[in-house]
């Protein structure tokens, strides 16, 4: 049992682990040219090169900021459950998980509003 509560752990880290590196590297290295394959690609961050600049720092900023505070807290959230039964580990690390995608999803906020107040519409 405690075998499945590491690989739960593990795989709540996931997400902040991703945002952390992922967002360092877009806050350093944005990508060179707008794509439709990689990167922060809404129409409005695909509007100019330097819109598309912005949008992967901003992100990046952000990503790597909402990674390094959700990281230590969803490992701090999988103590309470260490012990407990299988489906109890598996409902908490999804409800872990849904509140880290709510968070990655919401960073697209502040950086639609950022390029708006940049570029305009």
């Amino acid at each position: 049992m405690n075998g499945f509560w590491l690989f739960m752990l593990i795989c709540s880290l996931l997400t902040p682990l991703t945002m952390l590196f992922i967002g360092r590297s877009f806050k350093n290295n944005p990508p060179k040219e707008i794509n439709g394959i990689y990167g922060y690609r809404t129409k409005r961050s695909r509007q100019s090169k330097e819109a598309w600049e912005l949008a992967h720092i901003y992100c990046g900023k952000i990503w790597q900021t909402a990674g390094m505070i959700m990281l230590p807290l969803s490992a701090a959230a999988m103590l309470p459950f260490f012990g407990s039964s299988v489906n109890t580990t598996a409902i908490a690390v999804l409800i872990i998980v849904t509140l880290q995608t709510l968070v990655m999803c919401l960073t697209i906020i502040p950086v639609e509003t950022a390029l708006k107040k940049k570029f305009g519409k």
